[in-house]
């Protein structure tokens, strides 16, 4: 006969999950699907819980972005900035792509709603303090910020879609058309040809960074 066990069947309350188990579970997900698969259901399947038990941590979908916006950046090592405050808007600016970049999902997020960590408020203090120093005033300097946050957003955007469709390994549409333009309508564009692709792919957010600034920073009114 088969032998049974002498230890009764576990009953009861299953394990607790903790907010921590949340955060780790979640990013596993959008690590591996995307952030548009990540759901409560889905995180629940993953933690081995109910939908229920994930609600005594967060409220909804929106609510568990926002712990892990908070959870990323409280974790982020800002860097010093220099006494220039030309520098200090540059410096921080480039923080802020860098540390985006890392994860391309949270741009996406942002830009679709208000959704910040307020340690994320680092960059926004530290860009419009310089600002400020340089000369511009209190709205100047949030207009400048935006500026720039526009550009960054932009930038982590199109790279991280183009690195997607790369990895896909097929021709693109754009791709086909700068192979045969024709010189009598797009001159210039005909010259270049595909280098053009080449050349827009390349890594220019520090010159266009420093651009932007200079540019930003001529605009000051006169108090």
């Amino acid at each position: 006969m088969p032998k049974t066990s002498s230890q009764p069947a576990r009953t009861g309350r299953p394990p607790k999950i903790s907010r921590q188990d949340i955060v780790a579970a979640a990013n596993a997900v959008i690590d591996t699907d995307g952030v548009e698969k990540l759901t409560m259901r889905r995180l629940a399947t993953e933690l081995g819980c109910t939908a229920m038990a994930l609600y005594h941590h967060v409220r909804d979908k929106e609510d568990l972005l926002r712990l892990l916006l908070n959870d990323y950046a409280d974790r982020v090592e800002w860097p010093q900035l220099p006494d220039d405050p030309r520098a200090r808007i540059i410096v921080a600016a480039t923080a802020m792509r860098d540390v985006l970049a890392a994860r391309p999902w949270i741009v996406e997020i942002l830009v679709a709603d208000d959704l910040l960590g307020v340690s994320a408020l680092w960059v926004a203090e530290s860009i419009v303090a310089g600002a400020m120093d340089c000369g511009l005033s209190a709205d100047e300097a949030v207009r400048a910020y935006r500026a720039i946050w526009h550009y960054t957003a932009g930038e982590i955007i199109i790279r991280a879609r183009s690195a997607a469709r790369a990895a896909e390994d097929r021709p693109t549409y754009r791709e086909q058309i700068f192979a045969d333009l024709d010189p009598g309508e797009l001159p210039r564009l005909a010259e270049i040809g595909p280098r053009f692709l080449t050349l827009a792919a390349e890594d220019t957010y520090a010159q266009g960074l420093d651009a932007l600034v200079s540019g930003l920073l001529l605009n000051r009114s006169v108090h």
